[in-house]
């Protein structure tokens, strides 16, 4: 059982029962969920996991205290924390009193206000284009168990839908950090005698290469240690995911084995432009991913953005 299956388990058995009992006035005006910070609100969570921040455990999200005021949501708090301490044999953690609890009671704006720095998910331009991508999977991820109030949803609905010229402007930032990285640079460092230096090359190219994958499918990166979990859930990334890892782990100390990278980090390239010309993205026709990149940017509408540093965005 995975921390989303717990959460979910421990919400139906006790949690809704708890709510329908004793807070049925309030159920019009709430959201139930696990949603936020940790590898169980993504499904990645494994045994290695269970060494902290695994519990029975879910969040109810209020709208703001004209809705829901500060007495009824102490009494929720209050009940939130009588219920069982523990859950198909695993203990709920005690409550801090200081907050930065990852269960429990918490207003919604408070909750998108930590998460993205936008309590109504509204982002500005400058946010949309700083913010990061761990940030923004953070805020949309997990499971909304039930929303009847219908603000969380929204908000989330909101983050998850990143405005097309940003995207593109992230899109085409990252698509030359590719080309730099790895079309150019790789071969470069060898060259200069820079074995460490093509390492990082390759790293550049693979972050970048993974960003681009996740715009394309308009879904968001999660935190780097789970990327090669979330690039392997569909047929396409996991086909990536294995020529990434072979970048990463395979050496190039030797030239047949430098070329065998940079044959991978130009097959890679290709597939990314056939792509991005399916998907009609680019203009350009030849193989050098900076062409493509500023062929990207030229289609983002808004002008502000689109004369903005190609590389604004990453």
């Amino acid at each position: 059982m995975n921390g989303l299956e717990l959460s979910r388990g421990y919400y139906e058995t006790y949690g809704k029962p708890m709510l329908e009992n004793e807070f049925a006035d309030l159920l019009p005006y709430l959201a139930v969920g696990c949603v936020g910070s940790g590898s169980d609100r993504f499904g990645f969570d494994d045994d290695v996991s269970r060494d902290h921040d695994f519990e029975p455990g879910f969040c109810i999200f209020l709208p703001g205290e004209e809705v829901v005021d500060r007495r009824k949501a102490f009494l929720l708090e209050r009940a939130y924390a009588k219920l069982p301490k523990e859950f198909e044999g695993v203990k709920r953690q005690p409550l801090s009193p200081v907050g930065g609890n990852r269960y429990g009671v918490m207003r919604t704006a408070e909750f998108y206000q930590a998460a993205v720095g936008a309590p109504d998910g509204a982002l500005s331009l400058s946010a949309w284009l700083t913010v990061p991508d761990t940030a923004l999977a953070e805020a949309v991820n997990g499971e909304v168990f039930f929303d009847n109030y219908g603000e969380f949803t929204a908000i989330r609905e909101r983050i998850q839908n990143m405005p097309e010229d940003i995207r593109l402007k992230r899109i085409a930032g990252n698509l030359l950090l590719m080309a730099q990285s790895g079309q150019y640079n790789f071969l470069r460092c060898l060259q200069h005698g820079e074995p460490e230096a093509a390492q990082l090359a390759c790293r550049e190219f693979v972050l970048a290469a993974m960003k681009v994958f996740f715009l394309l499918e308009k879904r968001y990166l999660p935190y780097y240690k789970w990327s090669f979990r979330a690039l392997r859930q569909t047929e396409e990334g996991a086909e990536l995911a294995g020529k990434l890892s072979f970048l990463l782990l395979g050496d190039h100390r030797t030239e047949d084995a430098a070329m065998r990278k940079y044959a991978m980090i130009e097959e890679i390239a290709g597939e990314f432009i056939t792509k991005l010309q399916d998907m009609e993205l680019t203009k350009a026709i030849c193989g050098d991913l900076e062409k493509h990149a500023y062929s990207v940017n030229d289609r983002i509408a808004d002008g502000t953005v689109r004369n903005l540093h190609v590389l604004a965005a990453v």
